[in-house]
């Protein structure tokens, strides 16, 4: 098929199997100007995601959402994240979504009961996902 003007702008990617169930994930393309990374993963038991607390140099958004289209505000879990350097646990049952600043320390993320599918949104504002050991706090 011969290339079309705008064929590098439209990304086709199958939905694969990670770690934690089917995920899509797209990483930012330096090619694009592209400082953005986004990862849709579905969550159907309790896993326990991050056990170790860590930053990033770049700024998180964290979505939280029921996998049912006709019912996405009935979360159908408790999910647990720690926050800042005392990782002060917040526990939520519905619909959240969460901000992490550049350099804001986060995690443990545990996803403690889990009733029906979530889908979880993990988006940064960076080409890609990375998590740095020497940020990675083990205590």
């Amino acid at each position: 098929m011969t290339e079309r003007k705008y064929d590098k702008y439209v990304i086709s990617k199958p939905v694969a199997i990670g770690g934690y169930g089917p995920e899509f994930i797209y990483t930012g393309n330096k090619e694009y100007n592209s400082d953005f990374t986004i990862m849709f993963l579905r969550i159907t038991e309790p896993t326990l995601m991050e056990e170790y607390a860590h930053s990033h140099d770049f700024p998180m958004y964290l979505y939280f959402m029921s996998f049912d289209a006709d019912n996405m505000g009935e979360l159908g879990a408790e999910i647990e994240i720690g926050l800042g350097p005392e990782r002060e646990i917040h526990t939520f049952t519905t619909t959240t979504s969460i901000y992490i600043p550049a350099g804001m320390i986060h995690c443990p993320l545990n996803f403690k009961k889990v009733t029906r599918p979530i889908l979880f949104i993990h988006a940064t504002m960076a080409p890609k996902y990375e998590k740095d050991p020497e940020k990675v706090i083990k205590e």
